[in-house]
């Protein structure tokens, strides 16, 4: 069985890990980095550009640059409308109400975004690991909904990746924690991150890691931070300058870029200073934007966000049947866990010093790959219980919620009910499958609905209609209704709804990302040929200033001259990966004889620098 990688999608970073030895590692990328910024940019050329290489030039293409795309995966539009313009790029509606995200003219969905992330972090680990990898553990907060895990699947075959399994956040990072400790006890892992926030509480005993409850919300993070920034920022301008900044996308980007860099800065300083010259321009001239901002001004404007943080914890632990008191450690997980306020408030809350012993950052990763490893039996004396976050039912009469599965089920799970029809001579059902906490169905998430038909016609009570409802290990529902009577029976597996892909609209993305790992695979290739060639010539032009007299006039010349077509090539046919190589190969030939030369003089000093006896008289003279 090959590697199965551990990937934590992030919505501002993403990570890769893997299991070698028994020991979990991140895998760096390419810029030698262990986190990838989750963005994805489009040039005006065609060209893809994925983490930091998008990231650096968000400012001059911000139209085109794709961040936090995690927030609308496996959403309707009507989820996130109130959202929209708050991004630099353009968010749309699809015909069938999913979120479209434009660039560059085209339309692509969130799945497609977060591909593109996944794709280069798939590509760190095969170049780290020497061999194709097609597999991997993908984790997704402990709240997403059956659509949000469905469209997090599909992301990762457009990538090119068979999802072994989805893992919550807080579980990864409780097996990446628990795996090598001994000690047993309650954990509560408190995961604030870019665009989520999830608090589960869990046991560990002996090796096994049970989830006893999860809470979350899927709309809090960090970006909430930033943009509560950036709207102090901007109101602050207005007053000033009489201008709004929301409708400049090159501001709003700046803006973006500056509120994150004071939000990192507060956490290690009292205050921090935001200077952004040229913000904007107007008849009178250009606009400059600088101001200071202190910690407790950052907590005052904060102040409703970190309060929604605690409810959450509260009806975590109540689900858990537990008091904060019995809780032994509170993890702290998600780059968010670094403001002070929010330790601060974790501290109160629990009534105990969080533990900051994991690197919040890495280690959601880590404990995804520890999950691959358990599945290809590498890893053998864990074993994780999870649970499903939100209750599962159908719509009955009046437009009620009839729960089958409630919240904080382990998983996988099963569980049946028997229904009859509302009316007489009703020959067919519709069931629709329904996921929330709330009493009516209507105020609940609809993941999907199908028709049973075929009912003998009967008076209303009569018919008993069995529905069955199936979670398996990643939390995706499977949702049966068999006709008791006639053993007729109707499946569905859920797949997110209004806002799930089509097979075929997955097939399309996973052609088009296998074209683009094409493009950018050719790329790679022109690139390494032109540093191939570049760095032969600059050793080249080293050795022949050093070396040059050791040959004749003639060879001599024609090396020079060798060295000036390799670096014509290089500035006139840069992307001709057929003459670079050609030139490669010529520059060698030319070069063989001062090499010879070289390497003659280097033996006969060595040879001359051994010698403690007489010399070899036979030893032939050359």
């Amino acid at each position: 069985m090959g590697k199965i990688i551990g990937i934590d999608l992030g919505t501002t970073n993403s990570v890769v890990a893997i299991v070698e030895g028994g020991k979990a590692s991140v895998i760096r990328n390419k810029e030698g980095q262990n986190t990838t910024p989750s963005i994805v940019a489009f040039t005006k050329d065609g060209e893809r550009l994925v983490g930091v290489v998008a990231k650096r030039q968000a400012i001059t293409n911000p139209e085109n640059t794709i961040y936090s795309a995690k927030r609308f995966i496996g959403q309707n539009f009507s989820d996130i409308a109130n959202e929209v313009s708050r991004y630099s790029y353009q968010i749309t509606k699809q015909s069938n109400g999913s979120v479209a995200i434009v660039a560059q003219g085209k339309e692509y969905s969130p799945q497609e975004i977060s591909a593109a992330i996944l794709s280069s972090l798939k590509q760190a680990a095969e170049d780290y690991l020497g061999q194709r990898v097609t597999e991997a553990v993908i984790t997704v907060p402990a709240y997403f909904n059956d659509a949000q895990r469905q469209a997090t699947k599909d992301a990762g075959k457009i990538a090119g990746l068979e999802v072994k399994r989805i893992i919550n956040e807080p579980t990864a990072a409780a097996l990446a924690y628990g795996v090598d400790k001994k000690k047993n006890g309650i954990v509560a892992v408190f995961d604030f991150g870019g665009g989520t926030f999830d608090i589960s509480i869990l046991e560990i005993h002996d090796g096994v890691i049970e989830v006893r409850s999860t809470n979350g919300d899927t709309n809090l993070g960090g970006d909430d931070v930033d943009q509560t920034i950036i709207d102090y920022l901007i109101n602050l301008f207005k007053q000033e300058q009489g201008i709004d900044l929301r409708n400049d996308k090159m501001a709003l980007q700046r803006l973006k870029e500056a509120a994150e860099k004071a939000k990192v800065e507060l956490s290690s300083t009292q205050e921090t200073e935001i200077n952004l010259p040229y913000i904007t321009a107007d008849a009178t001239g250009p606009k400059h934007l600088v101001t200071k901002i202190s910690r407790s001004k950052l907590e005052s404007l904060c102040a409703n966000i970190f309060k929604r943080l605690l409810e959450p914890c509260k009806r975590a632990v109540a689900d858990a049947k537990l008091s904060t008191n019995q809780i032994d450690e509170v993890l702290l997980v998600g780059g968010s866990t670094r403001i002070p306020k929010v330790q601060e408030l974790v501290k109160e809350y629990f009534g105990k010093e969080p533990n900051k012993s994991v690197n919040p950052d890495e280690v959601v990763a880590v404990g995804a790959a520890i999950q691959g490893s358990i599945l290809t039996g590498e890893t053998t004396d864990v074993l994780l219980l999870d649970v499903t976050p939100l209750s599962l039912g159908i719509e009955t009469l009046g437009g009620v919620t009839t729960r089958l599965i409630e919240r904080n089920t382990t998983i996988p799970t099963r569980k049946s009910q028997v229904f009859s029809t509302a009316e007489d001579n009703q020959t067919a059902v519709d069931i629709k499958v329904v996921q929330g906490e709330r009493e009516m169905a209507n105020d609940n998430k609809l993941l999907g609905q199908f028709r049973l038909e075929g009912i003998p016609a009967s008076p209303r009570g009569i018919p008993q209609v069995e529905v069955t409802f199936d979670i398996d290990a990643n939390g995706i529902v499977h949702v049966s209704a068999k006709d008791k009577g006639t053993g007729k029976e109707q499946k569905i597996t859920i797949s997110g709804g209004g806002s799930g892909l089509s097979k075929e609209e997955i097939e399309r993305m996973v052609q088009d990302a296998k074209e683009h790992e094409a493009e950018d695979k050719k790329k790679r290739d022109l690139i390494e040929k032109r540093n191939k060639l570049d760095g032969a010539i600059t050793e080249i032009e080293k050795n022949i200033s050093e070396h040059g007299a050791k040959i004749s006039e003639s060879e001599l010349t024609t090396l020079k001259d060798a060295v000036a077509k390799a670096k014509t090539t290089l500035k006139d046919a840069a992307d001709d990966e057929a003459r670079l190589e050609a030139e490669f190969t010529a520059l060698m030939q030319a070069s063989h004889k001062l090499a010879e030369a070289i390497y003659q003089e280097k033996g006969s000093s060595d040879t001359t620098s051994k010698q403690d006896g007489p010399i070899d008289t036979d030893a032939e003279e050359k």
